[in-house]
This record gives C-alpha cells, sequence and structure tokens, in this order.
C-alpha cells in the first residue's frame, strides 16, 4: 500500500465551500462560489457598528440604527441564513437586508454572528443566540453600549432570522417562552421566520415534487443538515423538525405571535406551511404570508426585489402593531 491511499480524502463536499475529509477536518473554500458577491445601492440615513457579545467564540454583533435621532426604537434581532454550515452576518445581501430594515421600520437592527458547521455542530448555533440574548438582556439592565442605551426599546424585541437563522430564532425563542433563558427586562414582542431551514426524516410534497426554479434544492437541503446535526442524527432531530418524535410539545408553551413568510417556489414551503398550521392548531398567534413565485430566501437574494420591497411592508405592519396584548 502506498503512501498516498491513506491521506485525508473528501468525504462530504458541499459545492467546494465546505468539505469534510475522512480525518474529521473541515476545508473550507470561497463562498463567493454559491452567491456571487453583489454591490448594492447604499441605504441613506442609517448607521452602524460592530461589537463584541461573546468574547471566548471571538463572536461579535453587528447593530444599525436611523442615523437621525427618532427616540426610544424597536428592537429587531436578525439571524442570517446559510444553513447552519455557511453565511455570515458581514456579507452585502444580509447586511443590506438589515440596513432597509433600520431605515424603513424604523427599527434598531442587531445582526448576530454564530458558530459554523461542520466544525461546531449544532446546537452550537442555538446556544450561541441563547448567548446573544443573554448578553442583549445585560445591555437592558444598563449595558455598556451607547447606541443602545439612547434608541433600544427592549420591551419590544423582535427575534427573526432568514432560512437556517429563522430555524434559530424559532429555538431561541422558544427557549424564552418556556422560561428556559431569563430575558427579562427584555421582552420578546414576536418572532418573524423568513424562509424557514425545518426538515423531517418523512419526504414533503415540494420535496417530492419540486417547484421549479429553485434557489435551494433539496439534495443541497439534506447536505446541509448532514453536516450541521450531530453525527448520526436524522432530519428528524428536535433542531430540523419541531415537531418530530423526539421534539418537546409546545402546546403548553406561551409563544409571542410570530410571522411566518412562505415562498412559494420553495423546496421547504410545506414544511414551513405545516409548521404555522400545527402552531395555530395549538392556539398560538400566527400569521402566515405567502410569496407566490419566490424563491427561498428571496429578501436577501433580491433584497432591493419588489417582494422584499412587500415583505418589509408586511414586517413593519407587525413589528408596529406593538403585539402588547
Amino acid at each position: 500500500m502506498s503512501g498516498g491511499d491513506t491521506a485525508p480524502h473528501v468525504v462530504e463536499d458541499f459545492f467546494g465551500v465546505v468539505q469534510i475529509l475522512s480525518d474529521g477536518n473541515v476545508v473550507r473554500g470561497d463562498e463567493d462560489a454559491l452567491q456571487p458577491p453583489a454591490t448594492y445601492p447604499g441605504v441613506p440615513g442609517v448607521e452602524w457598528k460592530d461589537v463584541v457579545y461573546h468574547a471566548a467564540h471571538g463572536l461579535r454583533a453587528r447593530i444599525y440604527r436611523p442615523s437621525s435621532s427618532v427616540g426610544k426604537l424597536p428592537v429587531l434581532v436578525y439571524f442570517h441564513g446559510g444553513g447552519y454550515c455557511v453565511g455570515s452576518f458581514a456579507q452585502p445581501m444580509f447586511h443590506t437586508f438589515c440596513l432597509r430594515a433600520a431605515a424603513e421600520l424604523p427599527a434598531v437592527v442587531l445582526s448576530v454572528q454564530y458558530r459554523l458547521a461542520p466544525e461546531h455542530r449544532l446546537p452550537a448555533a442555538i446556544e450561541d443566540g441563547a448567548d446573544f440574548l443573554s448578553w442583549l438582556r445585560a445591555q437592558a439592565t444598563g449595558g455598556a453600549d451607547p447606541w443602545l442605551a439612547e434608541s433600544a426599546d427592549f420591551a419590544r424585541t423582535f427575534v427573526s432570522g432568514a432560512s437556517a437563522g429563522a430555524n434559530l430564532a424559532h429555538h431561541v425563542t422558544v427557549q424564552v417562552a418556556s422560561g428556559q433563558l431569563a430575558v427579562r427586562p427584555l421582552r420578546v414582542a414576536g418572532y418573524v421566520l423568513l424562509s424557514a431551514f425545518f426538515g423531517s426524516a418523512e419526504r414533503t410534497a415540494a420535496e417530492v415534487e419540486p417547484p421549479a426554479d429553485v434557489s435551494l434544492t433539496v439534495e443541497a437541503s439534506d447536505l446541509l443538515w448532514h453536516m450541521s446535526l450531530p453525527v448520526g442524527a436524522t432530519r428528524d432531530h428536535p433542531v430540523a423538525n419541531p415537531f418530530g418524535p423526539d421534539s418537546p410539545s409546545l402546546t403548553a408553551v406561551d409563544l409571542p405571535p410570530a410571522l411566518v413568510v412562505v415562498p412559494g417556489s420553495d423546496v421547504l414551503r410545506d414544511h414551513v406551511r405545516g409548521y404555522a398550521a400545527r402552531l395555530k392548531d395549538m392556539g398560538k398567534k400566527v400569521e402566515v404570508v405567502e410569496f407566490a413565485g419566490e424563491q427561498h430566501g428571496f429578501s436577501v437574494l433580491q433584497p432591493f426585489g419588489e417582494a422584499a420591497n412587500e415583505l418589509l411592508r408586511v414586517l413593519t405592519r407587525f413589528v408596529c402593531t406593538g403585539h402588547s396584548d
């Protein structure tokens, strides 16, 4: 046997961007291969800066707020997408969406970095999301950041995310609503799931017969779950499937109102519709908004498209109703 036969080789490959080798090491390539960088128009009237919320893990959040003084604003926590394996809060498409949200709601927007799989398999990212809310709670009780002290109405905090970030938003909201995660005096007034990344061992109709022209294929979705879930877990793992056989019941959890956005041309649309329907059956407050013909992640893939414009109008209405009951 030659020495070359025992050299580490690729055993899992996500488009050359994330590769798992036979020795367990992970090799990362250029994410521009997935989504070539785009130059978007600027969004005037918004200032932003990065802060560290978890020094030990080197994790940051980006704070956005309108430049002009407009008093206390609602807080929108935002988790980026990428199947838990790729993506960054600093990528232009996520950055642009957050700029628009800060300007148009208007709101203080907090875009959160979290650890990625497969180097840090789930539930690492969810733990990071919970740690961020704990950091934000400390800000609400007299933290040191002047922007938040001046501009944030912590009693009107909304937890949101796109794709995997929406999955993360669900899980941390459940932790808050079930009492596992103490955040007072901060109050989660609602949560927003954009193109949520859910799965199950059983195929849905849209996965069996995918719509045309999808931005996320069934095969890519499966591979992202395989790379991000604990080794050996199936898509019925509670992180992927909130209503799976081992998932905790949400019946008694006092969830805040939810806004669930469903793109019509998304292989995951049935998972998202089913999520909303199950919550409604439990008596939870859920607003479902469908965008016919739109792809998974349309809010950031075309952040200035007409669908994104309409989404921001929907989001503004949801946040500005206050949900104070």
